[in-house]
C-alpha cells in the first residue's frame, strides 16, 4: 500500500470511529453524519422549559434535568443515539407571575418541534426519540410523535423522562406530592449540580386541591386544570424540597438512564413494516392534511 492509500485508509478509520463514538447529533460533521445515518442510530430529542422554579432552583431545571439524563444514555451507549440540542422553551404562560419564565405558544411548540423532527427524518433517520422534562409540555410532545409519524417515513415516540423513575423514587421519598420543584426535582438537581442549589431557601408549597380536581392538575386527580400560579402560589413550589437529597437524586438518575436506555434498545429494533391500503376503489391520493 502506499503510504497515501495508507493516510486515506487511516483518515477513514478515524473517521468511522468519530461517527461510532460521537453521541452528540451537533458534534458531527456532514460527511461523518453520513456515517450516523448508516449505522441508524436512534435520534434524541429533549425538551424542557424556561421556567420558575422555586426561591430554591434555577430556571433551567426542566431542560437541565431531561438533558442530563439523554446525554448519559449516549455516554454509555453513543453506538446507538446522537443527542439533538435540546427544546429550552415550552408552554408555560402559567407561571408568567414569576419574573424569568419564558412561555411558548403551544401552536409554536409543535410547529417548532415538527420541523427539528422532519429534518432528520428527511435526512435518513428512521428512528426518533422525543424526551421530555417539563409536565406542561406532555400532551404537546405526543402530538409532535404522531405527526411526525404521519408526515414521514419515520417513526417517532415520546416519553416523559421523570416517568421512567417514578418507581424507584417510591422506594425513598419521604413526602407525598411529586409536583414541580418539590423533592424529585430538587434531588435529582443536588446529584448533578449541587452547587446550584440554594436549599436554605427551600420551602415547602401546596396547591388548592379538592375531590376531583386540584389547581395544578397532578397525576392522582382524574379532572385536568391548571390554574395561573400567580393565584395560588408566591413560591412558586408545589412539594416539599426539603426532604431531597443528593443520594435520592442518584437512585432517580441512575433508573431514567438505564430504562431510557432499554426504551433506545427496544426503538431501535422496532419494525416498520409496508403500508397496506385496504381500498378496493382509487383514493384522492391528491388530498393533504
Amino acid at each position: 500500500m502506499t503510504q497515501h492509500g495508507r493516510g486515506a485508509a487511516q483518515g477513514k478509520e478515524l473517521h468511522v470511529m468519530s461517527a461510532s463514538s460521537e453521541y452528540r447529533y451537533n458534534r458531527l460533521t456532514w460527511e461523518e453524519m453520513n456515517e450516523a445515518i448508516e449505522m441508524q442510530k436512534v435520534i434524541i430529542l429533549p425538551t424542557g422549559s424556561t421556567e420558575q422554579h422555586g426561591p430554591h432552583l434555577p430556571l433551567e431545571v426542566d431542560v437541565f434535568l431531561a438533558e442530563s439524563v439523554c446525554l448519559e444514555v449516549g455516554r454509555r451507549v453513543p453506538r446507538r443515539v446522537l443527542v439533538l440540542p435540546p427544546i429550552s422553551y415550552g408552554l408555560n404562560l402559567h407561571h408568567i407571575d414569576f419574573p424569568g419564565t419564558v412561555h411558548i405558544e403551544p401552536e409554536v411548540f409543535i410547529a417548532f418541534c415538527l420541523n427539528v423532527t422532519k429534518s432528520v427524518a428527511y435526512h435518513g433517520f428512521e428512528k426518533i426519540l422525543i424526551v421530555n422534562g417539563h409536565g406542561s409540555n406532555a400532551p404537546l410532545v405526543d402530538l409532535v410523535a404522531r405527526k411526525t409519524v404521519l408526515a414521514t417515513n419515520s417513526i417517532c415516540a415520546a416519553v416523559n423522562y421523570y416517568s421512567l423513575a417514578v418507581e424507584a423514587f417510591e422506594e425513598v421519598r419521604d413526602t407525598t406530592v411529586m409536583a414541580h420543584a418539590d423533592e424529585f426535582e430538587t434531588s435529582l438537581y443536588l446529584y448533578l449540580a449541587p452547587e446550584r442549589v440554594k436549599m436554605h431557601k427551600a420551602v415547602a408549597g401546596n396547591d388548592v386541591m379538592g375531590k376531583y380536581v386540584s389547581s395544578d392538575s397532578t397525576y392522582d386527580y382524574p379532572v385536568r386544570f391548571n390554574d395561573i400560579w400567580g393565584r395560588w402560589t408566591k413560591l412558586g413550589v408545589h412539594g416539599d424540597p426539603t426532604a431531597a437529597s443528593a443520594e435520592k437524586g442518584r437512585i432517580i438518575f441512575e433508573v431514567a438512564v438505564s430504562r431510557l436506555i432499554e426504551i433506545v434498545d427496544e426503538w431501535h429494533a422496532w419494525p416498520i413494516a409496508e403500508r397496506s391500503d385496504q381500498h378496493v376503489r382509487p383514493v384522492q391520493s391528491q388530498i393533504r392534511w
